[in-house]
């Protein structure tokens, strides 16, 4: 199983670039940083609009 596990793991690494790979959790990070940012903007509107009732 160890073998096997090896294996794949030097054939993704053949297959794929470092830049690939970089890229790739680049952009899956910009993603979360885009709605965590849309997400405390939202709740600051929503205590600002229970704020004025």
């Amino acid at each position: 199983m160890r073998n096997l596990q090896l294996g794949l793991l030097a054939f993704a690494v053949m297959l794929l670039s470092s830049c690939e790979v970089v890229g790739g959790i680049f952009k899956a990070g910009v993603w979360v940083g885009v709605l965590a940012v849309a997400f405390v903007v939202i709740i600051i509107l929503w205590l600002i609009g229970r704020a004025r009732r």
